[in-house]
Protein backbone atom coordinates (compact mmCIF):
# COMPACT_ATOMS: atom_id res chain seq x y z
CA UNK A 1 0.00 0.00 0.00
CA UNK A 2 1.88 3.27 -0.92
CA UNK A 3 2.52 5.71 1.99
CA UNK A 4 1.87 9.55 2.22
CA UNK A 5 3.32 11.79 4.82
CA UNK A 6 2.55 15.23 6.33
CA UNK A 7 5.22 17.85 6.22
CA UNK A 8 5.18 20.92 8.52
CA UNK A 9 6.52 23.91 6.79
CA UNK A 10 7.27 27.11 7.89
CA UNK A 11 8.21 29.15 4.20
CA UNK A 12 7.26 31.27 2.70
CA UNK A 13 4.36 31.13 5.66
CA UNK A 14 3.48 28.57 8.36
CA UNK A 15 1.26 25.40 6.18
CA UNK A 16 1.45 21.44 5.90
CA UNK A 17 2.46 20.16 2.75
CA UNK A 18 0.44 16.41 2.61
CA UNK A 19 2.75 14.32 -0.02
CA UNK A 20 1.18 10.88 -1.36
CA UNK A 21 3.68 8.40 -2.67
CA UNK A 22 3.00 7.71 -6.58
CA UNK A 23 5.54 5.46 -8.20
CA UNK A 24 9.04 7.86 -8.95
CA UNK A 25 8.01 10.70 -7.05
CA UNK A 26 5.38 12.28 -4.13
CA UNK A 27 2.39 14.54 -5.56
CA UNK A 28 1.72 17.28 -3.12
CA UNK A 29 -1.13 19.72 -1.91
CA UNK A 30 -0.30 22.68 0.68
CA UNK A 31 -2.97 22.72 3.65
CA UNK A 32 -3.41 25.62 6.02
CA UNK A 33 -4.56 22.94 8.71
CA UNK A 34 -3.66 19.26 9.43
CA UNK A 35 -5.78 17.27 10.28
CA UNK A 36 -8.00 18.78 7.52
CA UNK A 37 -10.99 20.64 8.11
CA UNK A 38 -13.45 21.95 5.52
CA UNK A 39 -12.05 25.40 5.46
CA UNK A 40 -8.58 24.32 4.80
CA UNK A 41 -8.26 24.22 0.81
CA UNK A 42 -5.73 22.00 -0.65
CA UNK A 43 -3.18 23.60 -3.14
CA UNK A 44 -1.90 21.63 -6.00
CA UNK A 45 2.10 21.80 -5.86
CA UNK A 46 4.59 20.76 -7.78
CA UNK A 47 5.90 16.98 -7.28
CA UNK A 48 8.26 16.51 -4.73
CA UNK A 49 10.96 13.55 -4.78
CA UNK A 50 10.39 10.46 -2.74
CA UNK A 51 13.11 11.27 -0.50
CA UNK A 52 10.37 13.62 1.44
CA UNK A 53 8.50 10.66 2.83
CA UNK A 54 11.32 10.20 5.50
CA UNK A 55 13.28 13.76 5.84
CA UNK A 56 12.87 16.42 8.40
CA UNK A 57 15.53 19.19 8.42
CA UNK A 58 16.21 22.32 6.47
CA UNK A 59 15.42 23.04 2.51
CA UNK A 60 17.76 24.45 0.31
CA UNK A 61 17.98 28.01 -0.86
CA UNK A 62 17.12 29.25 2.09
CA UNK A 63 13.51 27.62 2.05
CA UNK A 64 12.55 27.24 5.54
CA UNK A 65 12.72 23.84 7.22
CA UNK A 66 10.10 20.72 7.39
CA UNK A 67 9.13 19.29 10.31
CA UNK A 68 7.29 15.68 10.19
CA UNK A 69 4.07 15.89 12.13
CA UNK A 70 2.20 12.51 10.43
CA UNK A 71 2.51 9.55 7.78
CA UNK A 72 0.36 6.73 6.74
CA UNK A 73 -0.76 4.54 4.23
CA UNK A 74 -3.36 5.36 1.72
CA UNK A 75 -5.42 4.12 -1.09
CA UNK A 76 -7.14 5.66 -4.45
CA UNK A 77 -10.57 5.08 -3.94
CA UNK A 78 -11.53 6.76 -7.79
CA UNK A 79 -8.48 7.43 -10.40
CA UNK A 80 -7.80 11.29 -11.16
CA UNK A 81 -9.31 13.60 -11.60
CA UNK A 82 -10.24 14.64 -8.84
CA UNK A 83 -7.66 13.05 -6.58
CA UNK A 84 -9.64 10.98 -4.33
CA UNK A 85 -7.84 8.71 -1.79
CA UNK A 86 -8.40 7.19 1.74
CA UNK A 87 -5.65 8.00 4.35
CA UNK A 88 -5.05 6.24 7.45
CA UNK A 89 -2.75 7.67 9.92
CA UNK A 90 -2.29 7.94 14.18
CA UNK A 91 -4.06 11.53 13.63
CA UNK A 92 -6.52 11.63 10.67
CA UNK A 93 -8.41 8.92 9.12
CA UNK A 94 -10.45 9.61 6.63
CA UNK A 95 -11.52 10.32 2.41
CA UNK A 96 -10.36 13.87 1.16
CA UNK A 97 -10.54 14.74 -2.36
CA UNK A 98 -7.40 16.66 -3.60
CA UNK A 99 -7.69 19.42 -6.34
CA UNK A 100 -5.72 18.07 -9.82
CA UNK A 101 -5.12 21.17 -11.24
CA UNK A 102 -1.49 21.66 -12.33
CA UNK A 103 0.14 24.82 -9.85
CA UNK A 104 0.74 28.18 -10.92
CA UNK A 105 4.20 27.81 -8.82
CA UNK A 106 4.37 30.40 -6.18
CA UNK A 107 7.52 29.00 -4.77
CA UNK A 108 9.79 27.08 -6.56
CA UNK A 109 9.82 23.57 -6.78
CA UNK A 110 12.29 21.63 -3.74
CA UNK A 111 15.73 21.08 -5.23
CA UNK A 112 17.91 18.53 -2.89
CA UNK A 113 17.55 19.02 1.16
CA UNK A 114 20.05 20.14 3.41
CA UNK A 115 21.59 16.98 5.01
Amino acid sequence: MPRFVVLSHDWPFPHFDLLLENQASLLAWRLSAWPPTPQSTPERLPDHRLLYLDYEGPISNDRGRVVRIDAGQFEWIAPPPPFRAQLASQHFSGTLELPPANPLPSTPPPSSPNP
